[in-house]
C-alpha cells in the first residue's frame, strides 16, 4: 500500500504561484505512475497533469498547459506541481494520486490518492 499526502496549498492572487507537494511512502515509490487531478466547487474530479514512472514523460491538461510543471523526485519520494500564473478558475481541491498501470489523464486508472490539499485564487 502507498500512502500518499499533499501539501503546500494556499491562497493566493491571481497571477501568483503555488508549489504543491506530495510525499509518498515505501520505498517503491519509483514504480508508480503520479497524478495531479481537482476538483472544484460544485464541478466533477478533472484531470491536471501525470508524469511516468521515469520522470521523463508528462502530460497536461490543456487548461493548465504552458502554467503548470510536474515533477517527481524518485530519491526523496515525492512529487510537485508548480503552479504559476494562477487563475480563479484554478481555484480546487487538489489530489495526488499514484498508478500501478499507466500514466494517463483517467482518474479510474490511479489506485491511491491523497487526502487532497485547498488551492484558493482570488481575482
Amino acid at each position: 500500500q502507498v500512502q500518499l499526502v499533499e501539501s503546500g496549498g494556499g491562497l493566493v492572487q491571481a497571477g501568483g504561484s503555488l508549489r504543491l507537494s506530495c510525499a509518498a511512502s515505501g520505498r517503491t515509490f519509483n514504480r508508480y505512475h503520479m497524478g495531479w487531478f481537482r476538483r472544484a466547487p460544485g464541478k466533477e474530479r478533472e484531470f491536471v497533469a501525470t508524469i511516468s514512472w521515469s520522470g521523463i514523460n508528462s502530460y497536461y491538461a490543456d487548461s493548465v498547459k504552458g502554467r503548470f510543471t510536474i515533477s517527481r523526485d524518485n530519491a526523496k519520494n515525492t512529487m510537485s506541481l508548480q503552479m504559476n500564473s494562477l487563475k480563479p478558475e484554478d481555484t480546487a481541491v487538489y489530489y495526488c494520486a499514484a498508478s500501478e498501470k499507466v500514466s494517463a489523464p483517467f482518474g479510474d486508472l490511479y489506485d491511491y490518492w491523497g487526502q487532497g490539499t485547498q488551492v484558493t485564487v482570488s481575482s
